[in-house]
């Protein structure tokens, strides 16, 4: 038997994932393309009296304070706009969140685990190279939302203590049988020749008929919003309570026969880039967005992995022609004196304001065009050609580069995933007997 992170569940189809401990903030720049703009307009203020309590949950509170600052926090790391229909259904959705997450920790205590300052430090360095940013960049761009650190720094808190609970409480609990491998590794050779579906979700649960239509509601404005421009990872990170939040509810490539019958419907009828109407299950409405799809499980371009270095030089979207000119310039000449990557922070720092990123792995299909086409056609330690963007002008290094082989399926691999679901779901049956017996006073 193993010990995995529930967090981190992937597709049989899919490679094995690095045993790392993602949380749901890990995603906290999710809707920010490579090339994207970091800071967001400044979320307005709310409106909520944030003087007094929310709600009490047994004897812990949950401030009105605590409230609007993970109201802004969603907001702006969502791209939702601040309309007044969406601050009132994130308020909505964000106080239940906070209820889940006193839960959560008071059952870390009751357990007697701990979560150190310097774990939750750590987890934080983590979002922050997830996000191509460093953890003062992101710092400043919550002060520019005015949205103190420790709202991220209490999400972050809140999601190692249920890891930990989970972990600790039901991990030993699971067990995966020789038989139940067997069964899936002929299943997916059975389907190795079928098409093959990139995938990701979002999932809205509901206990009763009252959330069954809050969640309704708000999936079709979730549906409509994603349509009209707001990254589906962003969201999912946001609001989805499965454990695919983590990584955007990207739930990676597989069959339509290894997906629930009312999903599959719906995807071998999408095309790549499209997202689903709201689909009902038995307890939950799922959202879904077909990324892409192939002919089998052969090696995918889409797949095709980068360690890439990002340069920025800043320049003001409406700068004069000539100050665009100076910084291009500049651009071309690091470029001409580009040695190795780990000399590139040391050439940027000769230019005022440049800015060079840590090397980070990115996906090609995380990656939007035309900038995806340019960085396949480089190799490892080839530049792609300073682009023009909002920010200014940037450049990227390819400081190397894995070509995708194919789905490489292994006993292991198809154990993980299994182990993975089965404790997913035990999280969130534990997290529901919590709220059942839990005593809240809304105020």
């Amino acid at each position: 038997m193993k010990i995995m992170n529930l967090a981190r569940y992937r597709p049989v189809s899919f490679p094995s994932a690095r045993r790392i401990f993602p949380l749901k903030a890990a995603f906290f720049c999710a809707g920010l393309t490579l090339a994207g703009s970091f800071l967001l307009p400044a979320i307005p203020a709310l409106g909520q009296d944030v003087q007094g309590i929310a709600a009490v949950v047994n004897d812990r509170v949950v401030s009105r304070y605590d409230v609007e600052q993970r109201m802004k926090l969603v907001l702006s790391t969502s791209s939702l706009p601040a309309t007044p229909e969406n601050i009132e259904r994130v308020r909505s959705q964000v106080l239940r969140g906070l209820i889940d997450e006193k839960l959560q920790v008071a059952e870390a205590r009751r357990l007697e685990l701990e979560v150190s300052e310097e774990e939750v430090d750590e987890a934080l360095e983590r979002v922050a190279s997830r996000s191509n940013r460093s953890k003062e960049e992101i710092t400043e761009f919550l002060k520019a939302n005015d949205i103190d650190i420790e709202t991220l720094r209490s999400q972050i808190y809140a999601d190692i203590a249920w890891n930990k609970v989970i972990s600790n409480r039901f991990a030993p609990l699971v067990t995966i049988g020789d038989q139940e491998v067997d069964e899936k590794m002929r299943q997916i050779e059975q389907e190795a020749n079928q098409v093959q579906y990139h995938v990701a979700e979002i999932y809205l649960g509901f206990e009763n008929a009252a959330q069954e239509r809050e969640m309704q509601n708000g999936a079709r404005r979730l549906v409509e919003q994603m349509r009209q421009g707001v990254p589906f990872p962003a969201v999912a990170a946001q609001f989805s309570q499965s454990a695919t939040a983590a990584a955007g509810g990207d739930i990676g490539w597989l069959a339509a026969s290894q997906l629930p019958s009312p999903i599959a419907d719906e995807i071998v009828k999408m095309s790549p880039g499209e997202i689903s109407d709201p689909i009902k299950t038995l307890n939950g409405f799922y959202i879904v967005q077909l990324i892409n799809k192939q002919q089998g499980n052969g090696p995918n371009p889409l797949r095709n992995r980068f360690e890439v270095i990002r340069v920025l030089f800043p320049v003001a979207p409406d700068a004069p022609a000539p100050a665009v000119q100076a910084r291009r310039a500049q651009a071309d000449e690091l470029i001409s004196n580009f040695r190795t990557c780990p000399r590139v922070s040391e050439q940027a720092a000769a230019y005022p304001g440049a800015q060079a990123s840590q090397p980070t792995e990115v996906e090609a299909g995380q990656i939007q065009e035309p900038l995806r086409g340019l960085l396949q056609a480089r190799e490892a330690g080839e530049i792609a050609p300073p682009q023009r963007t909002p920010q200014g002008i940037e450049v990227f290094i390819v400081c190397n580069r894995w070509d995708d082989q194919g789905a490489q399926i292994t006993r292991d691999n198809i154990e993980n995933n299994l182990f993975n679901q089965r404790l997913s779901m035990m999280a969130r049956r534990h997290l529901r007997d919590l709220r059942r017996d839990a005593i809240v006073e809304m105020r």
